[in-house]
Parts: structure tokens; sequence; C-alpha cells
């Protein structure tokens, strides 16, 4: 294994122009300096009141990571209310961009590789934007609030000054701008019965990914049947939110208390297991969508051109002719060691055997109290992918079943375990379609 900071050439890059970092530094063993640089959302400090205890930064604010600490029981603690009652999340870190104007159908349908026009007024969609050599360069939840105007509900990347850039040269009727809205998850089984008493009934009858505007202790939000979880789960996103953050958070809390409302962080640990990625962690803006399984948010057929159709159309072609376009595959792997329960700080490395050099890397991992295993996304060589593949991951010392041992792993299927709320991928694979 190698040392930490130590770079590893064995794993092929080659189609990468910048390689991932396979072997960071683990741990940070200096205090972060957070300046004005990095903003607080509106529910900051709504979340260190709840007993928020450390954040990273996403988009550029505070991200709450954690509220229960190590010693009382840390993410796993977190794990149980969202799967057995329900739970709210801070996650303004959702910063919402405004596609609005005469034109938004058409600039929207220009940017994702989804066909925008399918998309009725009130109904979202998960979507994916690429640039020209087909990497994704976000996988936001779209949001169409009418004919014409759309918000990028959008992961860590800079994508208003993107589409803000890409408008230059289109010239499309469309103002495209970040907006005071910012977004609670409140997910888990009991969600439901919470959304119905704070909003009202009517919200039983929203479906997936639907839609509808409502008012909270007097506030105007919109309420989206999505999240991040895989468990079933709302959004409110809230209009005018620096204004009136704690009116929504504290009407929320009160609604709660009826079902066993707990505020935890956002659920990776959750989302790994339902098979969700994480721009930034299980892919980037060299990543083509059939190495990460979203083969299906490339259309066969769409009339309007889109920002990478050329270089998507022909990766399919060439995989279709049993090609290989691309060196790694993201899969799901089952893995020995001790319960991974705290976030990963390296991307830790994938062998074809104890022995051998690594050539993979591990994205997402976790313990799955359900499977009675770790499990994990990972990267690993095309030719390693198939289902039922051995593997070797090395794990740090504190996972490991034997220091500096690797420990026996298997390719699986994604999910780990089934979803409430299905994605799109898991809705074909139920219809036998191959969703890559």
């Amino acid at each position: 294994m190698a040392p930490d900071g130590a770079n590893v050439p064995s794993v092929d890059q080659r189609d990468r122009s910048v390689p991932v970092n396979l072997r960071q530094s683990g741990r940070t063993p200096v205090e972060l300096l957070i300046s004005t640089r990095i903003r607080k959302s509106p529910y900051w400090a709504l979340s260190h009141e709840a007993g928020c205890w450390r954040a990273e930064v996403y988009n550029r604010m505070y991200h709450p990571r954690g509220y229960v600490r190590p010693e009382d029981g840390g993410a796993m603690a977190e794990y149980e209310p969202l799967v057995h009652d329900v739970t709210l999340w801070n996650v303004a870190v959702e910063r919402q961009i405004q596609v609005v104007g005469p034109d938004a159908e058409a600039f929207v349908d220009r940017v994702i590789t989804r066909d925008a026009t399918r998309i009725s007024p009130m109904r979202a969609r998960y979507v994916i934007l690429c640039n020209e050599d087909g990497g994704i360069l976000n996988d936001p939840v779209l949001l169409r609030l009418s004919a014409d105007e759309f918000w990028f509900s959008c992961s860590d990347s800079d994508l208003m000054l993107w589409l803000q850039g890409v408008n230059v040269g289109l010239g499309h009727d469309v103002r495209i701008r970040e907006i005071d809205v910012s977004p609670v998850q409140v997910q888990g089984p009991r969600s439901e019965d919470l959304m119905a008493d704070l909003v009202g009934p009517e919200v039983r009858d929203v479906p997936s990914y639907g839609l509808m505007t409502a008012s909270v202790a007097g506030l105007d939000v919109v309420v989206s049947q999505t999240g991040f979880s895989g468990e079933k789960g709302y959004e409110i996103y809230l209009r005018d939110a620096t204004l009136h953050a704690e009116r929504l958070w504290r009407a929320v809390l009160d609604a709660g208390e009826a079902h066993g409302l707990r505020v935890i962080a956002p659920a990776h640990h959750r989302r790994v297991a339902a098979g969700i990625l994480s721009w930034g962690q299980d892919m980037d803006a060299e990543t083509l969508p059939f190495q990460v399984n979203l083969g299906y948010q490339v259309p066969r057929e769409k009339e309007a051109d889109y920002i990478g159709r050329r270089r998507l159309e022909q990766v399919r072609a060439e995989l279709e002719a049993g090609g290989t376009p691309y060196t790694h595959q993201l899969v799901g792997i089952r893995l020995a060691g001790r319960p991974i329960t705290d976030y990963a700080p390296d991307f830790w490395l994938i062998s074809a055997t104890p022995e051998a050099d690594p050539v993979g890397y591990v994205t997402s991992p976790w313990w799955s109290p359900e499977l009675g295993t770790n499990i994990a996304m990972g990267f690993v060589p095309v030719g390693l992918a198939a289902l039922g593949t051995a593997l070797w991951v090395h794990l740090p010392d504190e996972y490991a079943e034997t220091p500096g041992v690797p420990v026996p792993a298997e390719v699986v299927e994604m999910p780990f375990r089934p979803s409430v709320n299905p994605n799109t991928r898991e809705t074909l694979r139920g219809r036998g379609i191959d969703a890559r």
C-alpha cells in the first residue's frame, strides 16, 4: 500500500487530462481557515443550535456533516431516525440557479442531455449537463416552475457561471442568476405524515419528482417529492430565505414533534446504499455518463442539439460495437473489514489480487447495517467490472482486519438495497433495460 501522500502510477488514468488524486494526505492535521470567501447558509445558526459539530465546504458554503458526536454513536446514530422515522436536513448548499424568460425551454434543452420539452410545469427531473467532451459538469435536480421558468438545484460546481458563459454565445432571451431560495429536506418513512401536517393533505398526491406550491407559517414555498436518501422524502424550497429561514425551520420542527423528527446531516451512508452518485466524489467533469451508469441520461432520440451530443453518441457507438472508450467503470462493491462508519478522507486503492499493484480506487464507502457488511462505489478497470469479480481493497489501519493487508471484496449490483423512491436507473432496471 502506498504511504500517505504518495502517487500511485499503477492506476491507469491515460484517459484523463488531470489524474484523480489517488492518495490524499488523510485527515487534515491543521486548522482550516474559513473567511468571507465561504458563505454561511440562512440555516447555519439553526444547524449549530441543533447540535451540528462539524461541517465541510460545498458550493462555497458551510455544509453540516455531523450532529451526533462519535462517542454517542456518530453518523450511524443519525441513520436510525432516517430509516425508521423522519429527519430534517439543512441542504441550503443546493444553490438555486434560475433560468427565466421567453427562451427558457430552448436554452435549458440545449444545456441538458435529456429532453426539456418533455418536462411539464410543476414537475422536476434529475438531469446532467455535459461539456463538449461529454464530461459531466453537474447533475442537478431541475425544477420546472412554469412554461418559462426553471430552477437548477445544483451540485458542487460553478453551474451559474457556465450557464451564463454558454448563453453569451447562444444569445437566448433569458435571465440566468442565483436566487434567494434555500431548501431543506424532510426524509424518512414518516415524512409524508409530517408534510401533511405542515402543508396540508394534498401533499399526499404529489408524485415522485412532482412539485406543489404551499404556505408554511405564512411563507411561500415550493415542495418537491425528491431527496438524497432513497427513502420517502420531500424538499421544501423557501423563497426569500435570508429573511425567513428561522420561521420555516421552527415550523418544521414544531410539526415534527408528533413524528419523532430529528435534525441530522445529509445522509451519505443511505445514499451510498441507494447507489445515488455525488458529483466531485463519484464523478467529475472528466467522467462520461456511461462510466457511472448514467447512460439513460443520453437520449437516442432528441430533436434538439445539446452540448456534448457528438462525443456522447460516438462513445455509445463504440460501446455497442464492443469497444472500450474509457479505462474505468464505476461499480458497486461489497467488502470486508471493520465497519466503516465515517467519511473517507482518501480514495482507497483497489487491486486485482492481494499482491498486485493497485488498479482502481474506492470513491464512496460505508457500513450497511441491513446487509451487515461494508459497501462502496469505486472505479475499476473495465475488465474487472463484471458482477462477481473478486477484488482486494487497501483499507486504512482503522478499518483493516490486519493492518497493511488488503481485504477481500466483490463487484455487486447497485443499489445495494431497494429504495422507497426508486430513481430512474432503478426503474429502468426493473423493466429489464440496461441503464448504463
